[in-house]
């Protein structure tokens, strides 16, 4: 390791003093402090400010150090997911308490508050990683979903242009392909330091980095509760875009046909 200190979670250190301070608030007023640094720019995405830039640097000088011993070597790693083809899974070079950590004391409170629906609540195992855009690097990610309930992104730098996440709404696997919603289409400039949270679930890609290099840290949080309920659902209202627009359609063709019937039944009275 080139900076020991990233190995054990330091809140002080390593956010910044507005996050701090919305987790030391005691209940029960501590999930409205946690919701007053939190924008909501589209439905069922948060921003805020987390990481100290000092914190970044060292980050991104560990992951250097991660690639440069794993050229020296010629150790042959795990990559992040099977659409990136650099970056580093931090769980497999020690960094798994401490992302434990993370999730424990700070991202699942924000789940809880935010994504109950998707088991925020229950969140309890993560799979922690880098990935690296940028010359000699993945230019762009494509549209998907994540392996995760809550997804947290958080942008670590360098110098970029370009990367924009773009975001097309929530659904289940029944409906991956559906159309978007006009209300669902958000794009996301990252900026270093702030983080992005959002439902697994939630249709996303990266646009191309047409500039520089820049470095994301991502933590994919999982609840086994939430898995095994789901295996037993049919559809999934609470979360799932079609799904509840679908449910919507049902409901206004039922009450028109209602409408139809009352109005003939009227008219057969007045006969």
């Amino acid at each position: 390791p080139l900076y020991r200190d990233l190995y054990k979670l330091d809140a002080t250190n390593f956010f910044v003093p507005s996050f701090i301070r919305a987790f030391m608030v005691h209940d029960p007023n501590r999930d409205e402090s946690i919701k007053s640094i939190m924008s909501e720019p589209a439905p069922g995405v948060y921003t805020f400010n987390m990481l100290q830039p000092h914190f970044c640097e060292m980050l991104v000088a560990e992951v250097e150090n991660f690639e440069k011993w794993i050229v020296e070597t010629k150790f042959r790693i795990m990559r992040p997911n099977t659409m990136n083809k650099f970056g580093a899974v931090l769980d497999d070079f020690g960094m798994d308490v401490m992302l434990e950590k993370l999730m424990e004391d700070f991202i699942r409170h924000i789940s809880k508050i935010f994504f109950a629906d998707v088991g925020g609540f229950a969140l309890d195992s993560h799979h922690g990683f880098v990935v690296e855009y940028g010359f000699n690097r993945d230019i762009e990610l494509g549209f998907h979903v994540d392996d995760s309930e809550v997804t947290l992104n958080v942008c670590l730098g360098k110098q970029f242009s370009g990367g924009e996440l773009y975001f097309r709404g929530v659904r289940c696997d029944k409906h991956m392909n559906a159309e978007a919603l006009p209300e669902e289409i958000f794009d996301y400039s990252h900026v270093p330091g702030h983080a992005i949270i959002h439902r697994g679930r939630h249709r996303h890609g990266a646009r191309a980095t047409t500039a520089g290099q820049r470095i994301n840290l991502l933590l994919w949080c999982r609840s086994s509760v939430f898995r095994e309920l789901r295996k037993h659902q049919k559809d999934f209202v609470s979360w799932c875009g079609e799904c509840q627009r679908q449910k919507r359609e049902r409901i206004h063709q039922a009450v028109n046909a209602k409408k139809v019937e009352l109005f003939r039944n009227q008219g057969e009275a007045a006969s």
